[in-house]
């Protein structure tokens, strides 16, 4: 059973990535796609040190993870064909992080699928109905 604490039980599932799950790599990280995806082509980008928090990486390690979602980026265009994307990262049980090794998070999307586009990362956090609708339709 699991709890709201990120897992610590368990070896870690970034530190020794099967090779042949590994889309595109660098010295310092490496992309695969996650397991419980959000859209076709959603993308873990990973340092290669085991490290919770993206703000303790080192300046090279967060260089290395924006140039390797670049070369992501291209290929996930290539392959999907996506009308945008999200980029971000969890840092912390209570901002949504379970594995406790760094991850950023490039997720691509696709017109109509989800709850409008208007706001992006904003509605990651679920808010009041009418504020919601309040903004969509000032923001058009």
């Amino acid at each position: 059973m699991r709890d709201s604490k990120m897992v610590t039980e368990r070896p870690c599932p970034f530190c020794n990535p099967r090779p042949e799950r590994i889309l595109r790599e660098n010295p310092l990280c490496y992309a695969i796609y996650d397991i419980n995806p959000v859209s076709k082509g959603h993308t873990l980008l990973v340092p290669r040190r085991h490290i919770a928090d993206y703000f303790a990486t080192t300046p090279e390690e967060k260089a290395a993870l924006i140039v390797l979602a670049d070369d992501v980026k291209s290929l996930l265009d290539e392959r999907h064909h996506p009308g945008g994307y999200n980029f971000g990262v969890n840092i912390g049980e209570v901002a949504g992080q379970v594995i406790p090794h760094v991850h950023l998070h490039l997720i691509p999307r696709y017109r109509g699928d989800g709850y409008g586009h208007r706001g992006g990362m904003r509605w990651v956090i679920p808010r009041d109905s009418t504020v919601q609708k309040k903004l969509m339709e000032t923001s058009r």
